[in-house]
């Protein structure tokens, strides 16, 4: 079989080098001789052994019939969108890491593929190296899928394990973005918009209904604070980035935002980059999966494995996708779980005492309070826009600035 690669840098270049060292593995696995026949990349690599297979453009790679499958690694939804339709309509398979154009596009990408009789394969596009998609989409093919919670972004994980950790934000963000986990400008990363592209693929993954990534709620965690996460650790629990979606009644609860997530929970003792996905089932129950959530050679396995179930004749058909509108999203507002609020030492007892937090907020005060640690407050169960409401209202009262996360 041969292949092309579209994109040479980091996730693109793990592809090649895999394809390279690993000819062996793959002719046992799939019966086939793998190779790259092309490269498209705007730059030159003379000093590379397959430097004399880039190429400039994307013509040589779509009207070239010997070229079967094509791996995506540009990121971005252009150009990566226009090149995908022109191979999907050439016959061609296509495998790609890029969670922003699968997000956007995955409708028409999934229907133009059953259409020409080819695959559009995704498994690196969320999760990194962890086996994720595959298993959704066969393992648990015959089943319902209630509810998907998920660390899907190793860099605020890592961030907020720094956090945890006594580190204000701003420095944990530095050694992130000196660590190389974190880019330049980190807002796809730390203001959820790369969690809430992933938790859209998921989704579509568990329901066919694909939605247009800007109708998701996504919630910044650049206003989480040591405080924060030292008040959820004394309430035997912590704060995490998480991507949910919950389905029940014709209505998908869907969001990524920094949530309260209790210690029996998996979820909550994922550290530094790793990721994790908690999938409830009909039949299986809860399921955990976990690895490596970015990365080079992580994610290129992922892409490696989408290769060979298809040259090995193994790999299930994706549904095509459904666009989805709005009237089977539920409003952030009316969402419906426990709330934590962290109670700062400015408000009580300066301003309050905790008996009028508690009558103000309902709930109980949870963890170890004292020695500089602020107390907890966790609330039963109620819409998370009226909690929202009653925030708002004492805040004004107090002058004090609070925070609430939902509890998953």
């Amino acid at each position: 079989m041969k292949t092309a690669v579209l994109g040479m840098g980091n996730i693109g270049g793990g592809v090649v080098d895999v394809i390279m060292s690993n000819g062996k593995s793959l002719t046992e696995a799939t019966g086939q001789d793998i190779s790259v026949k092309y490269i498209l990349d705007l730059r030159d690599f003379p000093d590379h052994p397959l430097g004399d297979r880039v190429v400039h453009s994307i013509d040589p790679i779509v009207n070239d019939p010997e070229v079967s499958l094509v791996f995506e690694a540009m990121g971005g939804s252009h150009p990566a969108y226009e090149y995908t339709i022109a191979l999907l309509r050439a016959g061609k398979h296509v495998v790609t890491s890029n969670k922003e154009v699968v997000a956007n596009f995955g409708d028409e990408f999934t229907a133009l593929a059953l259409e020409r009789s080819v695959h559009y394969l995704f498994e690196a596009s969320v999760g990194g190296g962890i086996p994720l998609i595959r298993p959704i989409t066969s393992s648990l093919a015959s089943e319902t899928i209630r509810s998907i919670n998920g660390i899907v972004n190793g860099t605020t994980n890592f961030i907020l394990s720094y956090i945890g950790s006594g580190a204000k934000f701003d420095d944990a963000l530095r050694i992130a973005q000196e660590l190389g986990y974190a880019e330049a400008n980190p807002s796809a990363d730390i203001d959820a918009i790369d969690a809430q592209r992933k938790i859209c693929i998921l989704a579509a993954l568990a329901t066919g209904r694909l939605y247009d990534p800007s109708m998701l709620r996504a919630e910044t965690m650049r206003n989480v604070t040591d405080d924060d996460i030292a008040s959820a650790r004394s309430a035997w629990g912590n704060i995490k980035l998480i991507a949910h979606a919950s389905f029940a009644d014709g209505s998908d609860d869907i969001f990524a935002a920094p949530c309260f997530v209790r210690n029996s929970s998996p979820l909550a003792h994922i550290s530094e980059v790793y990721n994790g996905v908690l999938i409830d089932a009909s039949v299986s129950g809860e399921l955990m999966f976990f690895g490596s959530g970015a990365g080079k050679y992580p994610t290129a396995g992922s892409m490696i494995a989408d290769l060979v179930a298809v040259a090995s004749g193994t790999q299930s058909r994706i549904a095509p996708f459904v666009k989805a509108d709005a009237s089977t999203l539920l409003p952030y507002e009316d969402h419906v779980c426990r709330h934590f609020v962290p109670v700062p030492d400015e408000l009580v007892p300066d301003k309050l005492t905790l008996d009028q937090v508690i009558e103000a907020l309902g709930g109980k005060i949870e963890g170890n309070c004292g020695n500089g640690v602020p107390a907890a407050l966790i609330t039963p169960e109620e819409r998370h826009g009226d909690m929202l409401a009653k925030i708002k209202v004492l805040e004004e009262k107090t002058g004090v600035k609070l925070s609430v996360y939902r509890v998953i």
